[in-house]
């Protein structure tokens, strides 16, 4: 019976997902153009006259790859006062303006970028790009709301410790990348972020914040041509600066370890990673093909065989983020203490199956499909959209990459899925959080 289940829930992914594919690549590319402005700037706009929203999109290249062990957060936490007080208005000032453009404005720090994020009705777009605008270039970095912004992330990060699988997560990326900055968490760490004052965000804003170190997406019901004039005018003042992102320290090399930690909570998290490409590798989209393949939805391996048929989990995932540099391949699974042997066994044991045993064509057919309808349906908002543009650019990949993956993921086949899982899921580090 759960056999035939499998069965059935396999041939349904199938064609859900084969209706979203095929309107993956071309038509989201066709409306986009690329600016840079004189000035160092990048500018890219989609245009879609068929929603009434238009979204934002800021990124600088800064975040967690840009940072050292002594100020570890400080990408997020500077972003967030960014949005908290500028030369013209005061944080509730800057919320209350969104609001009444019917949108809203954020701000946050990744592991490969830094990112202003808004929405406005599209009779408000230029208002709202005036108030990003005003966001980025002008900030106050305000004393006192600091202090609070500091001491709120600082409990974000302590609240961390009580939860398994954050705990698990945090040190998986610790045992895989070591002094390379991947190794936290965009929060950073509370014995740095305690310690980052004004002068230092200050020292790193004008550091990062330079026009070639910035894109501008923009995707919505607007005029490409009226955006680039409006974003010359709001970012004109900035003044051309030559900087280089400084290098990471490399990864450690990879070596089988294994880790137990006792949290609190009640179940058990078992983490299995190895270190993985960038983006820009070829290893990526068969990788993006393996990672689906295991722990990529109901029809996964993970979810199909270790939570429906063997009953050894509560959860389970395959986690491979696209990052600049080297990231992380993590295998994922959630379930009872007192299962933690038998279900760590299973897990590897489907790490080995992927590096022993062909898959078949239907499953890579349903790995392929879940990895391109996942990402055509993640981009069906302008919100999303101006993201994808913005982090591509940033990446220095430009908007067409998501043409060239799409091709590629389509073209990986069984055997190029057995290939990446020898290459890299055969070393595997292993962190196990109990029940204490």
């Amino acid at each position: 019976m759960r056999a035939q289940q499998t069965s059935w829930r396999v041939v349904a992914s199938l064609a859900l997902l084969a209706l979203v594919v095929p309107s993956t690549a071309a038509p989201q590319s066709t409306a986009v153009s690329r600016t840079r402005l004189p000035y160092g700037l990048t500018v890219v706009v989609r245009e879609n006259h068929e929603s009434p929203v238009v979204a934002y999109s800021l990124m600088a290249r800064m975040g967690t790859r840009t940072e050292t062990p002594d100020n570890a957060g400080i990408s997020n936490l500077l972003q967030q006062m960014m949005v908290r007080g500028t030369n013209k208005m005061n944080g509730e000032q800057i919320a209350e303006a969104a609001d009444r453009m019917g949108g809203t404005i954020d701000a946050y720090g990744d592991a490969d970028y830094s990112e202003i994020a808004a929405t406005a009705l599209g009779r408000y777009w230029q208002e709202m790009l005036e108030l990003v605008g005003d966001c980025a270039l002008n900030p106050t970095l305000p004393e006192g709301t600091l202090q609070a912004v500091r001491s709120f992330t600082v409990r974000q990060i302590r609240n961390r410790g009580d939860k398994p699988f954050d705990v698990a997560s945090d040190r998986m990326r610790l045992d895989l990348f070591g002094t390379n900055p991947y190794a936290w968490d965009p929060l950073g760490r509370r014995e740095s972020v305690e310690k980052i004052d004004r002068d230092a965000l200050v020292a790193y804003y004008r550091r990062f914040y330079v026009p070639s170190h910035l894109v501008l997406a923009v995707s919505g019901d607007v005029k490409t041509s009226e955006v680039i004039v409006q974003a010359q005018r709001i970012f004109g003042l900035l003044k051309p600066v030559k900087a280089d992102l400084p290098p990471a320290p490399a990864p450690p090399p990879m070596a089988a370890t294994r880790e137990m930690l006792a949290v609190p909570g009640a179940q058990a998290q078992i983490f299995m990673g190895t270190l993985a490409p960038p983006l820009t590798d070829p290893d990526h989209p068969p990788l993006k093909v393996l990672t689906a393949l295991l722990g990529g939805g109901m029809a996964s391996r993970f979810f199909s065989e270790l939570r429906d048929q063997q009953a050894l989990a509560y959860s389970t995932a395959a986690l491979y983020p696209s990052r600049i540099d080297r990231g992380g391949f993590v295998a994922i699974l959630g379930t009872a203490p007192d299962n933690v042997p038998k279900a760590e066994a299973a897990l590897a044991a489907q790490l080995e199956r992927a590096r022993n045993q062909l898959a078949t064509e239907e499953e890579i057919a349903v790995a392929r499909a879940y990895v391109l309808g996942s990402q055509a349906m993640d981009r069906q908002t302008n919100a999303r959209q101006a993201w994808y543009l913005a982090f591509y650019e940033t990446a220095g990949v430009g908007h067409e990459f998501l043409d060239h993956y799409a091709s590629a993921v389509k073209k990986v086949t069984p055997a190029d899925v057995q290939r990446v899982a020898r290459k890299y899921a055969t070393t595997v580090r292993t962190v196990i959080v109990k029940p204490n």
